[in-house]
């Protein structure tokens, strides 16, 4: 399996594609002047407690106050208000907290207003970035994040990935970090860290601590809001949280930008740094490594699926409404309805969780599969998504298909769907209407041509097309029309007609009857 990650840097953003095999996986854009970040860390005001919500609206800057939640204060919140208030001050002179006396936790059940009162500096971080009309959401229960762990400050607890399955690996990670944390200072043990050894880990730990000591200079008579630890920019981050072994190829279309790659892997995983490669062709990045094809093909309302299947993907204000079609695979094959339906399903749940993560959909999530009506096939379509959806960092939960077919699932938002505008003003009308992007024009002809050429089992097909497309899949000496005939071993006849539409097809069979698709 390759692994391949795509930055294009651009005037004002910088955008990143991961890749399996070729295939679009995650898609990170961000703007260079940046804005609110999930992790930054800021030293900010309470403008007002809200008992009926049990909850603050804080000032961080934003044109719209933040909100905290009492359940997201954290239960070490005593600690880190007197932290950050000594630090502000100069009463605490060291970041490290070998000698705090650590204060209890605060009740579970208490009141915001117990807690917290109007005009207090309090410190919080960014747990979700300002959507829509809303402002940030924040919390008070400060983590910084490293490739291979997490601090937690003023707690002794270290907690080790569920992801880690190995019995005997738990226990020597556990043991290890009892052994070179600082006290007071609790760690999360990320997937990454599983085989690492104790200079690595070292390494990772002393960075994190370095950022802490960032965090507590930038205190030193800061006034709110101030943001007194930015999170690292996202191409870091990407690299921080997703690189590991099987990463084989990172494409920079920037040289600075891939100096400073390099600069990032010589510290974080220094024997991956020959895996840099400064791209230098005149065709852009996304469209030379296929990354803009694949998000037309992503982004629409519409989604197509290899085998001739497709996804209708509606949002609303309160969630997305996913419709699964079984499209050209309908009755195909030569399979009973039932098992078609369960094979279009699964490729669809494979599709969906993969959109999920692309897209960055959030919030309540319903699709409406193609009824299936034995239990074991139910059961196998819940399995295939919840199997799909395993690698996906954000949190979510998955119901069993209802009696209806449908799938209901949440998802979490810590930041806006990325949307992408998919849709091209149509070149016959001179914009005046609007027709889904060209570059899937073909995919569309071969879908239809592989449903009846396999599943159809047709000969002396006739395709009928604009001139233009004609001329673009006959022309050469390996032609796309000689591709087809190599793929399927049948021939199909390219005619280029002035009446049709740009972005229109038709099909007939050999007695020259239109086929219905």
């Amino acid at each position: 399996m390759s692994v391949d990650l795509i930055i294009r840097a651009s005037e004002g953003e910088v955008a990143i594609a991961l890749m399996r095999d070729k295939l679009l996986m995650e898609l990170h854009r961000e703007r260079t002047e940046r804005g609110f970040t999930v992790g930054d860390i800021y030293l900010a005001k309470v403008r007002k407690v809200a008992p009926g919500l049990n909850a603050a609206f804080v000032d961080v800057g934003h044109e719209k106050d933040a909100f905290l939640h009492y359940f997201d204060l954290g239960p070490q919140y005593r600690n880190s208000y007197k932290f950050a208030k000594g630090a502000v001050s100069g009463s605490t002179t060291s970041p490290m907290l070998e000698g705090w006396n650590l204060d209890g936790d605060i009740s579970k059940d208490g009141k915001m207003a117990e807690v917290i009162s109007a005009s207090q500096s309090i410190l919080v971080q960014i747990a979700k970035e300002p959507i829509s009309t809303k402002g940030p959401r924040l919390t008070a229960e400060i983590t910084i994040p490293g490739r291979f762990m997490v601090l937690v400050p003023f707690t002794n607890k270290v907690s080790i990935s569920s992801r880690i399955t190995d019995e005997a690996e738990r226990k020597r990670l556990k043991e290890l970090m009892h052994a070179i944390r600082p006290k007071n200072f609790g760690m999360i043990i990320r997937t990454n860290a599983e085989g690492k050894g104790t200079e690595e880990l070292e390494t990772d730990l002393k960075n994190l601590l370095g950022r802490w000591d960032v965090m507590f200079r930038n205190l030193k008579n800061a006034l709110p809001p101030k943001r007194v630890l930015g999170e690292i920019d996202r191409t870091s981050a990407v690299l921080r949280d997703v690189l590991n072994k099987d990463f084989t190829n990172i494409h920079v279309n920037d040289e600075l930008l891939a100096e400073e790659i390099v600069q990032t892997l010589e510290k974080i995983a220094p024997e991956k740094k020959g895996i840099v490669k400064h791209y230098k062709g005149k065709l852009d990045i996304f469209d030379n490594f296929g990354v803009n094809k694949q998000i037309k093909q992503a982004f629409g309302k519409q989604v197509m699926l290899p085998s001739g299947a497709y996804l209708v993907i509606e949002k609303t204000e309160a969630m997305h409404v996913v419709d699964v079609n079984s499209g050209g695979r309908k009755g195909g094959g030569g399979k009973d309805q039932e098992q078609n339906a369960l094979e279009t399903n699964i490729e669809a749940a494979r599709e969906v969780a993969r959109l999920l993560r692309l897209r960055d959909m959030g919030g309540i999530i319903c699709i409406d599969f193609i009824d299936l009506y034995e239990p074991e096939n139910r059961r196998q379509l819940h399995k295939a998504l919840k199997d799909a959806m395993a690698d996906d960092k954000a949190k979510h939960n998955i119901l069993p298909p209802s009696r209806f077919g449908v799938i209901e699932m949440t998802r979490q938002r810590v930041r806006p769907e990325t949307e992408i505008d998919t849709s091209e003003s149509c070149p016959t009308c001179g914009g005046t209407g609007e027709v889904s992007a060209p570059v899937l024009i073909i995919d569309e002809i071969e879908n239809a041509l592989n449903y009846l050429l396999t599943e159809k089992d047709m000969n002396g097909l006739t395709l009928k097309v604009h001139p233009f497309i004609a001329a673009y899949l006959t022309k050469g000496l390996w032609s796309i029309q000689r591709k087809w005939w190599w793929r399927w071993r049948k021939s199909v006849k390219v005619v280029g007609e002035g009446a049709s539409q740009y972005l229109d097809f038709h099909v007939f069979d050999a007695e020259g009857k239109e086929v219905p698709l």
